[in-house]
């Protein structure tokens, strides 16, 4: 596949998937005889791979050292397996949060559409550490 056809196909600019390349993000991507990149089912894997995990919020730096280690084979599997249980950790502590915060907007939701029905705002003294 083409960088135009990759980049329509999974919805990342040129200019994102050529920087992926340049920074190891993506291994090699084979070059047509003209110096097309012509991009393989693996490397479209790996894209598929760094648009996931970044969306996430798991850092460049993470997925470049992720995949080196790949690249170096089965020695680094314990490095790599860390290295992902790490990166778990922290998406769950994010999750975490995005749970207490949408608590939080449910509350004040459901608070204002009973004010709504009410013509009263009132808030529980029990909650007020979700205001």
């Amino acid at each position: 596949m083409t960088i135009t056809e990759v980049s329509k196909k999974y919805d990342i600019s040129q200019d994102t998937l050529r920087y992926y390349e340049r920074i190891g993000l993506i291994p090699h991507v084979n070059r047509t005889s003209s110096g097309i990149r012509d991009y393989t089912d693996e490397s479209c894997r790996w894209i598929e791979l760094a648009k996931c995990m970044r969306s996430a919020g798991v850092p460049i730096d993470a997925l470049i050292e992720y995949c080196a280690l790949t690249q170096k084979g089965d020695s680094t599997i314990t490095a790599r397996k860390e290295l992902l249980q790490e990166e778990r950790k922290k998406i769950i502590g994010k999750i975490e949060e995005m749970h207490q915060t949408l608590d939080r907007l449910n509350y004040k939701i459901d608070r204002y559409e009973k004010a709504e029905e009410s013509g009263i705002l009132s808030w529980n003294n029990e909650d007020m550490d979700l205001l």
